[in-house]
């Protein structure tokens, strides 16, 4: 049994908090500055995470080696499982030609390139993100981007940046959920307040992403679009939030947006674009199968979370302590972490792949193309899968060792600066898993404990922490390669993180001063609306 040591470096959490950086800033270092691989990088820093956890913290050497062959498993299931099975399907319409007629049919929708982008990678990827979660809209916006004719690595950047308002309700609201259950606030509460703080990026997102494609000029021949769908999208959110549904929120926010862009394209559109296509060379069977991947998707999620069937399929889930893992917090009681839950059939994952079988007869692919076209998304996502398993791996042995524990607990010493620092520790946690769900879950108990010795206010505190992770997902090594893997660019992702680290970094400041301001009187009636 290994009890976490919160300050293990002469007895002080400065020098202990420093020590339990250096995976992180190991690993960026080599991603951004060096321009290492991803896949060499994490596991440099999967080795200096195992020194720092067996060498300062005294983690028992089997403990830490557990925690990371848990951390890989976790990262094949359910996030790998999730990715390669969207990517699947993905394949299967590219070898059919059905996803040439889903291209086709979006330039219906607007003949200007960078509104058809914001459409797919803001408001269809912001559906994928309410429905699956968990690296779904990324890994298909960015090949659907491509598909465009932008180019891979631009995709990519569109598709990471773009995933970030919709986040914090991902997956029927997972990481509120996840942030309610461990912090005992309650959901609706927990929701309504983060619908005060995300849809003030939402506003801004669809612009930035134009300009990402084709800068100033762009975002200037394309403003009315854009703040209409950031707008809509960010009112929609709010009153979702706040009146309707918690977990409803980003899919009722997703189509509210896209109708809205596209009712505005009905009686406008940016100089110079072309018009769009009216005529429909594919016929109303084509278009329909080229759509059906993606509506097969959404019925197959929705009818998911019925409660019979919901029911039904979590029946089948097993959950079980990992072998030989035995791991306390600093107070003595057991972490949660420790424990794998193998949802094989209710996992987002596995409803993918029940959604790709129902795909093969929907579009007309023969049993051993589609089976061929598995095998050959295995093998172009091989480097992603070793980084996203070792990302995970060093995330597992941080956490269970007590190094995320210290650095939270350093930040939370901040007084009455941790108003401003409270997004910083979310937006950490999200870089260093990957999920908003994973950052609430380690830091949201720790938020509320802070924010009551600070004299903030613990729900604020807690909203904050999924707010500000939401910037953290597009610069997690994960994601990075999970973006750069669906666009052939793996062994890129220090050049994609170069390039969207300064998006991240300055979305990060916006909701840094926005939630300070909130625990203030300038801004705190936005706390009470």
């Amino acid at each position: 049994m290994y009890q976490q040591v919160l300050a293990p470096l002469f007895g002080s959490l400065g020098w202990s908090a420093l020590a339990a950086s250096l995976p992180l800033l190991v690993l960026f270092a080599l991603l951004g500055l060096v321009r290492m691989t991803a896949w060499k990088a994490s596991l440099i820093a999967l080795a200096v995470a195992l020194a720092v956890a067996m060498v300062i913290y005294p983690m028992p050497a089997d403990q830490a080696l557990l925690s990371a062959a848990l951390g890989a498993a976790f990262g094949f299931f359910p996030i790998l499982w999730i990715v390669i099975n969207a990517i699947w399907i993905y394949q299967m319409t590219v070898i059919t030609g059905h996803f040439d007629v889903l291209q086709r049919s979006f330039s219906r929708i607007s003949g200007d390139r960078r509104i058809q982008a914001v459409i797919i990678a803001f408001c269809f990827g912001a559906l994928l993100e309410a429905l699956a979660g968990f690296g779904t809209p990324v890994a298909i916006t960015t090949v659907m981007l491509l598909a465009l004719g932008i180019s891979p690595m631009t995709s990519a950047v569109v598709a990471l940046v773009a995933n970030t308002a919709p986040v914090a309700y991902g997956a029927l609201a997972s990481p509120l959920v996840t942030l309610a259950s461990v912090t005992e606030l309650p959901l609706a509460e927990l929701g309504a307040l983060t619908g005060r703080q995300t849809p003030v990026l939402a506003v801004f997102v669809p612009v930035v992403l134009v300009g990402i494609i084709d800068g100033m000029r762009g975002v200037r021949e394309t403003l009315p679009a854009t703040l209409t769908c950031g707008i809509t999208f960010a009112v929609a959110q709010f009153v979702a939030a706040n009146h309707v549904s918690v977990p409803l929120t980003d899919i009722i926010a997703a189509l509210v947006a896209a109708g809205a862009t596209v009712l505005l394209l009905r009686v406008w559109s940016p100089s110079g674009a072309e018009p769009p296509t009216t005529a429909n060379p594919d016929g109303r069977t084509q278009v329909l199968r080229a759509h059906a991947p993606y509506l097969i998707i959404i019925a197959v999620f929705v009818a998911a979370q019925l409660g019979p069937v919901a029911d039904l399929l979590d029946a089948t889930t097993v959950t079980f302590g990992w072998p030989g893992l035995d791991v306390r917090d600093a107070g003595g009681e057991m972490l949660s972490i420790t424990e794998f839950k193998f949802n094989w059939l209710s996992g987002a994952g596995s409803l993918l792949l029940i959604a790709g079988l129902l795909t093969i007869p929907a579009i007309g692919i023969g049993g051993r193309a589609a089976l061929g076209r598995y095998g050959a998304t295995y093998r172009q996502l091989a480097w992603p899968i070793v980084t996203v398993m070792t990302v995970l791996a060093i995330a597992y042995v941080m956490n269970t060792s007590g190094q995320t524990a210290t650095l939270g607990t350093w930040m939370a010493a901040a007084g009455g600066l941790f108003a401003f620092l409270s997004p910083i520790l979310g937006w950490l946690g999200v870089a260093v898993t990957g999920s908003d769900t994973s950052s609430n879950s380690l830091f949201g108990a720790l938020q509320v404990t802070a924010a009551e010795h600070a004299g903030m206010d613990p729900m604020l505190a807690a909203a904050a922490n999924g707010s500000g992770g939401v910037l953290g997902k597009m610069i997690s090594p994960q994601n990075l390669a999970i973006a750069a893997g669906a666009v052939g660019m793996a062994g890129r992702e220090g050049d994609l993180f170069r390039r969207v680290l300064p998006f991240s970094l300055g979305f990060l400041l916006i909701m840094c001063l926005l939630v300070f301001l909130q625990s203030t009187p300038v801004l705190a009636w936005m706390t009470q609306l």
